[in-house]
């Protein structure tokens, strides 16, 4: 299997060590979930994680949720609800949405706030090297500490600030030393949870959350990390930082794997444009299959726009395929070899996740049972289509 490494730009064999897979991805802001940009993100990892298991391997998968956060806190106060009230309604809502979607159950589905004391231990390491320092109560990593920060993402210096003031970063913060100096730790605020720790209450930065998680549940090495194209800045190159100077261990994921991003009315799908497509309204007029093939028709890593009227097509092709697979098998003659078929799925899939070849694969599958003499004996090609349809999610149910 060849997967592409978002820090080397190169699609590359992926190797496990001792038949074992740790895949960490970062998971949602439990509010206004889930979105189809959202469901584009996390069906591409439970693919990947079906088809790991499906070649073989030991994979543990964990998920997050970023359930203290500065959106958080202002979509509840907006509400006139509790932070934490907010995120364990919205989480549950992500949690029935991905299951309708028939996505697999991570192996771990963690919260931040219940590794806060890991996220203090790794904030410690890093004060004592020197890669930390701590200001009127707030923790902050030193960038210049990194000779080598940036080499995820390849953002000249001129160029990252202006993409971290985007993305949560206050570059005018009075106790900093440098603007792109990230928080770990941010002082207790009024109004605000907060957990006690040596440099007094507070919460925690974005960014230690999933460093704390990742390295907790899969050691100081991951071997995939994945999330949507727009946490390659700052939130994984941070991710790599601090992960790598608490640890004392590189690298801290050997393969980065991130998925293009989904516009919808000609802008990117995000909860602040509010052009969400919601899950959960698709599936009241479509199945599940239908969507999954929607969304296995673009490439992971591709940017491309969501359409209403497109996902009629697909639609289309899960009724086919549903059929193919309860057509009535009586046939004795000669036996419908769908073995190209197959090894076209397989190669598609070996190939960097290649679902759009994958799921061309799986119609002419169908095709074939659906085309096929009446005395032809359909019976194999019809397993081979249940196999390759589960490793896509894909039920063959209406």
């Amino acid at each position: 299997m060849h997967l592409y490494s978002t820090q080397t730009g190169q699609v590359e064999r992926f190797t496990p060590r001792n038949g074992a897979v740790g895949l960490y991805v970062c998971g949602v802001t439990p509010y206004d979930t889930t979105h189809v940009g959202h469901a584009f993100t996390f069906l591409a990892f439970d693919v990947l994680l079906q088809y790991l298991r499906f070649d073989g391997h030991d994979v543990t998968y964990v998920q997050n949720v970023t359930n203290i956060d500065d959106d958080i806190l202002r979509k509840a106060r907006e509400l006139g609800t509790t932070w934490d009230k907010l995120g364990e309604q919205e989480t549950a809502k992500f949690r029935q949405d991905m299951r309708d979607l028939n996505a697999l159950d991570p192996d771990h589905f963690v919260r931040a706030t219940d590794y806060i004391p890991a996220m203090v231990d790794m904030i410690g390491t890093l004060i004592e090297t020197g890669h930390a320092y701590e200001t009127a109560g707030s923790v902050y990593f030193s960038i210049e500490s990194d000779r080598d920060f940036g080499k995820l993402s390849h953002l000249p210096r001129p160029e990252m600030l202006p993409v971290a003031n985007e993305r949560g970063n206050v570059p005018d913060d009075p106790n900093k030393r440098d603007p792109l100096d990230f928080v770990l730790w941010q002082a207790a605020q009024p109004g605000e949870p907060s957990w006690d720790t040596p440099w007094g209450a507070g919460r925690p930065g974005w960014h230690i959350e999933c460093s704390a998680m990742a390295t907790t549940l899969l050691g100081p090495t991951v071997d995939i990390h994945g999330g949507g194209g727009d946490l390659i800045f700052p939130h994984h190159e941070c991710e790599i930082s601090q992960s790598e100077h608490a640890t004392g261990v590189s690298p801290f994921v050997r393969y980065w794997m991130h998925t293009g991003m989904v516009e919808y009315q000609n802008a990117k799908m995000s909860k602040s444009l509010g052009n969400l497509v919601l899950v959960r309204d698709v599936l009241e007029t479509y199945s599940a299959d239908a969507l999954r093939l929607y969304l296995f028709s673009n490439h992971y890593r591709s940017a491309w726009e969501y359409r209403d009227e497109e996902i009629d097509e697909w639609a289309g092709l899960a009724a086919d395929l549903r059929e193919a697979a309860d057509f009535p098998a009586y046939g004795i003659e000669q036996v419908v070899d769908v073995v190209p078929y197959r090894e076209r799925f397989i190669n598609a899939m070996d190939d960097d996740l290649n679902t759009p070849v994958a799921v061309q694969a799986l119609r002419e599958i169908g095709q074939a049972i659906l085309e096929a003499p009446e005395d032809d004996d359909v019976r194999d090609a019809q397993d081979t289509l249940t196999e390759l349809a589960d490793i896509l999610g894909l039920t063959l149910t209406d």
